[in-house]
């Protein structure tokens, strides 16, 4: 596990759209996870428009991203969300669940969607991972976006386009 921030990938000037689905459990530490994202976006990303949906919890991240793919102005989704770890499976299974899915919606839609639903044995790692300067998650999730984004943009003008007379 990376224990400090990946540098920052260069900035991008041109317009683009990013919406992030975050969980509201947990809210002490998925409001800065959240925070540490917007803040962040905002140096990599002057001109990005930040659409914000706050769902109830972790397991419901997956479908409100599934929604917001339906629209087709998206650059990239940031999932943000916390589960900490108790007595029973019930954490493991959520994160399990909430991985898979986002992970399938990414590459069925060719969309980038950045993964920081974290799972975490207890309020020291939560704190660590969204409060904390050093390897937080939210600032973490905003430069992958950003990156994602750049990598995108860079796919799109690397791609010939084909014309409908090619094949004849």
């Amino acid at each position: 596990m990376s224990t400090a921030l990946q540098p920052k990938p260069r900035v991008i000037g041109h317009k683009v759209r990013i919406c992030i689905v975050a969980s509201k459990y947990n809210e002490q530490f998925t409001d800065a996870l959240l925070e540490n994202a917007i803040l962040e976006l905002g140096e990599l990303i002057p001109a990005a428009r930040i659409d914000l949906i706050r769902v109830p919890g972790a397991f419901e991240i997956p479908v409100a991203v599934a929604k917001s793919m339906q629209r087709n102005d998206l650059n990239c989704i940031i999932a943000l969300g916390l589960i900490i770890r108790g007595d029973t499976h019930h954490a493991d299974l959520v994160a399990s669940s909430v991985t898979q899915a986002l992970q399938n919606l990414a590459v069925q839609h060719c969309l980038p969607v950045i993964h920081e639903v974290l799972l975490v044995e207890d309020e020291k790692q939560a704190h660590a991972r969204c409060i904390a300067a050093s390897m937080n998650r939210g600032r973490e999730a905003a430069r992958a976006a950003a990156g994602m984004i750049d990598v995108f943009s860079e796919i799109e003008k690397s791609t010939p386009k084909l014309s409908p007379n090619k094949f004849k």
